[in-house]
């Protein structure tokens, strides 16, 4: 019986913007806004097209509400991100060393930090900081295994 095979690589485009202001915390801060923000404001132009296309028409409302949303969207999880990366990096330069830990408690202080900023309550405080805790350790151990 033939067979056949078929062997090959697939990979995404990588596009890369290094910021470099001499100082490697807001380099990474910066870095995390950009990526992170990049990425929320194009999770909202796929989802609205996709609204968009089903209800069938394209006005200058639409147009408008989804940039709008895209630059909210952008801003928040980037600086969420930026947050994030910037209270990690600091850690592992308070502590010393750099591990899971610094993950843990970086996203910890970055949950309890916005949830705090949007005036949440004590306990809501302290399930987002256990949130964000858990998330960030999680994706750190993730990036061991790849």
């Amino acid at each position: 019986m033939p067979s056949s095979r078929f062997s090959g690589t697939l990979s995404s485009p990588k596009v890369d913007v290094s910021i470099d202001t001499g100082i490697p915390f807001i380099n990474l801060t910066v870095d995390g806004f950009l990526k992170i923000g990049t990425i929320a404001a194009t999770r909202v132009v796929a989802e609205d097209t996709y609204h968009i296309v089903k209800k069938g028409s394209v006005s200058r409302h639409n147009f408008e509400h989804t940039l709008k949303k895209m630059c909210k969207e952008g801003a928040y999880w980037g600086t969420v991100a930026g947050l994030y990366v910037g209270m990690e990096y600091g850690i592992g330069r308070i502590r010393g060393t750099r591990d899971w830990k610094n993950a843990m408690i970086g996203g910890a202080v970055t949950g309890a930090l916005v949830s705090i900023a949007t005036q949440n309550n004590k306990d809501k405080v302290l399930t987002d900081a256990i949130t964000g805790s858990a998330v960030a350790t999680a994706a750190e151990f993730i990036n061991y295994l790849t």
